[in-house]
C-alpha cells in the first residue's frame, strides 16, 4: 500500500473510531513505527489530525477528509455501484450530478453513452464528462472549494432549479439507523434537497462504509430516493425502510423492487 493510500485509510478509521494509538496503526497496516509517525506527521500538517498524549484524533472542527483521499477509499465498491448505475441511464438522458468521488466514478462509466445532458456543481465530473464530444455539461459556477472539487453556495438551489432532468444523482456523506441522510455543511445538504425536488428519478449511491460514518448535519431521509445502489445488501432496518417505502434496491447479484 502506498504512504498516500495509508494515510487515507488512517484518516478514515479515525474518524469512525475518534482516536488510535501510533502502534495500532503500525499493527493494522504491518509497517513500522516510523512510517506511522511519518503517516501522522503528514496528516497533522495539513490539519487533518492532532497529536494528543497517547496517539493522534480527528480536530474538532471536523469536515470531510480531502477529495483525493476519499477517491482511494472503497475504490472497488464505488465501481461495482457506478456499473448498476450506467445500466439504468439511457442514451440522450439528462442528469444532475452533485460533489463527491462517488459521482465521478459513475460519470467515468456513462463516457460510452451518447448525447447525455450534465448539470453538476461537481468539478470532476464536469471535466470527465467532457471527454465524450455528445455530450452537453453545463457547470455551476461560484467559489470552489479547493479540497473537495467542487462549488458550492446560496445559490445552488437557484441553479438547479432552472432545469428539470431524468435522473438526478449523489451520494450521502454518511447514513443513519433510522434513514436520515447526513453530511458535512448545510451547503451540502441544500445541493441534495435541490437535486431531489427538480429530477424526475433520483439516485442515491453508497457505498456500505457510509452507514458506519460519521458526519453531523441531517437532511432528508433514504425513503425519499427513487433508487438506492450499494455495493452490497444493506443492514437490515435500512433494507425494511426501503421496502416500505417500495425504493427500488440495486446491489451486485440483486436488482429490483424490493
Amino acid at each position: 500500500m502506498k504512504p498516500k493510500e495509508r494515510q487515507a485509510y488512517i484518516l478514515e478509521k479515525i474518524r469512525q473510531e475518534k482516536f488510535a494509538s501510533v502502534e495500532e496503526l503500525s499493527n493494522i497496516f504491518c509497517v513500522s513505527l516510523q512510517s506511522i509517525r511519518k503517516d501522522v506527521n503528514d496528516l497533522c500538517k495539513e490539519g487533518l489530525l492532532r497529536r494528543v498524549y497517547g496517539g493522534v484524533e480527528i480536530p474538532v472542527q471536523q469536515d470531510n477528509i480531502s477529495y483525493d483521499s476519499r477517491k482511494i477509499i472503497h475504490y472497488d465498491e464505488k465501481n461495482s455501484i457506478a456499473k448498476l448505475i450506467a445500466k439504468q441511464i439511457p442514451n440522450n438522458s439528462s442528469l444532475f450530478f452533485s460533489i463527491g468521488t462517488t459521482p465521478e466514478i459513475i460519470a467515468k462509466e456513462l463516457i460510452n453513452h451518447e448525447n447525455l445532458k450534465i448539470f453538476t456543481n461537481n468539478i470532476n465530473v464536469a471535466l470527465v464528462c467532457c471527454e465524450n464530444p455528445t455530450f452537453e455539461v453545463v457547470l455551476h459556477g461560484g467559489l470552489v472549494r479547493n479540497k473537495h472539487r467542487d462549488i458550492l453556495g446560496n445559490d445552488i438551489e437557484n441553479f438547479f432549479s432552472k432545469y428539470s432532468v431524468d435522473f438526478g444523482i449523489y451520494g450521502v456523506g454518511a447514513i443513519e439507523e433510522d434513514g436520515s441522510l447526513l453530511d458535512f455543511t448545510h451547503e451540502e445538504i441544500q445541493a441534495r434537497e435541490a437535486i431531489n425536488r427538480y429530477s424526475k428519478r433520483v439516485f442515491l449511491a453508497a457505498d456500505f462504509s457510509k452507514f458506519e460514518r460519521k458526519a453531523h448535519i441531517r437532511g432528508g431521509n433514504i425513503s425519499m430516493v427513487d433508487n438506492f445502489f450499494c455495493d452490497k445488501k444493506p443492514p437490515e432496518n435500512i433494507y425494511e425502510i426501503l421496502k416500505r417505502n417500495e425504493v427500488e434496491l440495486h446491489f451486485p447479484t440483486y436488482e429490483g423492487v424490493n
